[in-house]
């Protein structure tokens, strides 16, 4: 195997995310810049710094491992992380930019006035930050072994260190400018060698499957009876509903100029994910036919590095691999950035911030320590934890946001009646629920019968928990309405051009 291109394309993303992010830092000064990019981020430039990070080592190398060993049952991960945007788009996007916050938790404070709610929030983000962080360690050490035959603790310690230094240098000014170059790179490394693997297939006479040849792994319903259909609707509820919850996705709409800005973002993001999806299922396809021997093994999530030496041979499907393994690496890089800057937001306001004796927005000095602190933990543990898959534990960080955040922002922004008392009891409920997945996953539990179906994916009944125990709680404590509530609704949901007529 020739490293030469694999270790070139590795040290090329680095460097030229280090270059942009360089670049962008003459555009960060203050703290509003390092955390929001101080509200000025225009919605094009956003859409591709969202899909960036958004398309992380699920959507790159996860996806097509999953359609390659289940089939097409899996495809309901990329269409369920492009629907969740078009639930973003309709709910949440305008009125939560106008809300004025920085992170989740000062949205949780300013709707519900009250500290014990935005410390619970506080504690979900920096733990759906550091299990959704865990999977891009894992994936970057796959990558560089499977590209290079590096060893696997050289992916998360090289991943760790290009995002410390981007982020702690400039903040969410630099990463949006790194985010955007980077969602073009990881579609380019895509598509090219698709199309040169395309065009090698249909030269070899197009071969079909050669693991299984009655075609039964292309039926898209669940297969197992009442388990099998109760999995896929769970994925349905965790990928439609846990995007809105994600950390690092919230906090992009916070760096739109206006509600507006924010529905526009969601638009084009839609648009570029759209097309993006198309294309690991493809990979999935040919891997039927060039890779049998990875369907079911521990190696499918690799399937994207290894096709094109498998279909290609000498040099061309060296420097194939190489750029499939720069854009590889850049997913990585750009959704550690965005997760990092989301979780370091919340540890400076409510963590390393006091440190400083700093309140409320920290200060640059409490935003890097942060940064430090939420690559470090994750990183660590990456050397440390078992595989769970690349697609599996992202999908368990979908399925906490789904069960949390998610009924905290439609309730919080579309029903007056929420009080601080059921926002925290919901959230006890949903991260308690959806946690136990977590756990179990963690401890390697058994997935037979109906209580491992359950805890395998938890959304399906962990949601309408939350949900049911929010409303529940809220309606039987009446009196901790806040006060502002109905001065607050109106600004979440008046459009910016409004209220500066009225003012």
């Amino acid at each position: 195997m020739d490293a030469v291109p694999g270790i070139v394309a590795v040290a090329l993303v680095a460097v030229a995310t280090l270059a942009i992010g360089t670049w962008g830092l003459r555009f960060s000064r203050t703290t509003s810049d390092f955390m929001v990019a101080s509200r000025s981020v225009n919605p094009r430039l956003n859409a591709s710094a969202i899909g960036g990070e958004y398309l992380s080592a699920a959507s790159f190398l996860g996806v097509a491992g999953l359609v390659l060993t289940f089939g097409a049952d899996m495809l309901w991960y990329p269409i369920g992380w492009t629907a969740g945007y078009l639930v973003l788009l309709v709910l949440v996007a305008a009125p939560l930019r106008r809300s004025g916050a920085y992170t989740l938790p000062d949205f949780a404070e300013a709707r519900l006035g009250s500290r014990t709610a935005r410390a619970a929030c506080s504690v979900l983000v920096v733990a759906i930050g550091w299990l959704y962080l865990l999977p891009q360690f894992q994936g970057a050490g796959l990558t560089l072994r499977s590209a290079v035959g590096a060893p696997v603790w050289l992916g998360p310690v090289t991943v760790a260190l290009v995002v410390l230094a981007n982020v702690t240098s400039g903040g969410m000014r630099s990463i949006t400018f790194v985010q955007a170059f980077q969602y073009w790179l990881k579609l380019t490394a895509l598509l090219v060698p698709l199309a040169v693997l395309l065009i090698v297939w249909v030269g070899d006479g197009s071969p079909g499957s050669r693991a299984t040849g009655d075609g039964s792994w292309s039926v898209p319903l669940a297969a197992g009876g009442g388990p099998g259909l109760y999995t896929t609707y769970s994925l349905i509820v965790a990928t439609f509903l846990g995007t809105m919850g994600l950390p690092h996705v919230v906090v992009r709409f916070y760096t739109n100029p206006d509600g507006r800005a924010a529905r526009r973002t969601t638009l084009v993001v839609l648009a570029l994910l759209g097309v993006f999806y198309l294309l690991p299922p493809a990979y999935a396809a040919l891997g039927r036919a060039y890779a049998p021997d990875l369907v079911g093994s521990a190696r499918s999530d690799v399937l994207v590095l290894e096709l094109p030496r498998l279909m290609v041979d000498g040099l061309a499907g060296d420097l194939l691999t190489g750029l499939v393994t720069a854009g590889a690496f850049a997913a990585f890089l750009s959704t550690s950035s965005g997760l990092a800057i989301a979780v370091a937001g919340v540890l400076s306001q409510d963590v390393t911030g006091r440190a400083y004796g700093e309140r409320r927005l920290g200060g640059v000095a409490a935003f890097r320590l942060g940064t430090v602190v939420a690559v470090l933990v994750p990183a660590l543990t990456a050397l440390a934890a078992p595989n769970l898959g690349v697609a599996r534990a992202v999908g368990l960080a979908f399925a906490v946001a789904a069960s949390t955040f998610c009924p905290l922002l439609l309730l919080g922004i579309w029903w007056r009646r929420l009080t601080d008392a059921g926002a925290v009891a919901g959230l006890v409920a949903g991260g308690l629920g959806s946690g136990s997945a977590v756990v179990h996953a963690l401890a390697g539990g058994p997935a037979s019968g109906w209580g491992g179906v359950l805890l395998a994916q938890p959304a399906a009944w962990s949601v309408p928990l939350a949900l049911a125990t929010m409303v529940v709680v809220s309606l039987l404590t009446p009196d901790r309405v806040p006060a502002h509530t109905r001065r607050l609704m109106v600004r979440l949901h008046t459009p910016e051009t409004v209220q500066l007529d009225r003012g």
